[in-house]
């Protein structure tokens, strides 16, 4: 099974690239993080990225993806984002890493479950705010690039997909395969 991580700024399209190439076939896994501030906003906590357990109800559900797409059909998946982008989220944030971040960094460095190419879909220039998405351009660009740094320290190597239609982002994946 070859996993591929799409990374990449906050609004960039991972999500519609993540749903056209489902579409195509591919299996693919949920980001996380999102489904997490979903589903704490929804229980009146107004922003669930500042409580000191978030980074942990990540990682968990995560796990929890991971563990169920190895029943996905198909030789390639592609996850939108990965633990590393959680270790990238708790920097940004200024929290530390949780002993549960930290234990499943060190898995992927010992197993390499993930491609070593990633790809990174590059901002499209702007932002749309969302309620899970409270991030300003400047923002989301200092994040872009803590994302940057964070997949080179861990041995990645970043595919950029530019900004474009979800078809010829799509297609740029695909050449890349």
């Amino acid at each position: 099974m070859r996993r591929f991580i799409l990374t990449g700024t906050p609004g960039a399209g991972k999500t519609a690239i993540l749903r056209q190439l489902e579409i195509e076939g591919f299996g693919v896994v949920e980001e996380a993080a999102t489904d997490v501030i979903a589903l704490e906003q929804a229980r009146g906590v107004a922003e669930p990225w500042l409580t000191p357990d978030f980074i942990d109800k990540v990682v968990n559900l995560q796990q929890a993806r991971v563990v169920r797409a190895a029943c996905l059909p198909g030789d390639i998946q592609f996850h939108d984002r990965s633990p590393v982008c959680t270790a990238a989220l708790a920097r940004f944030l200024g929290a530390p890493l949780p002993d549960a971040l930290s234990r499943e960094l060190r898995r992927l460095e010992e197993e390499r479950p993930y491609e070593q190419r990633v790809f990174f879909v590059q901002s499209p220039g702007f932002v749309t705010p969302t309620e899970a998405r409270r991030i300003s351009l400047e923002e989301a660009r200092r994040f872009e690039a803590l994302h940057e740094r964070t997949y080179a320290a861990h041995g990645f190597e970043l595919i950029p997909i530019a900004p474009g239609s979800v078809l010829d982002r799509v297609a740029a994946i695909r050449r890349a395969l």
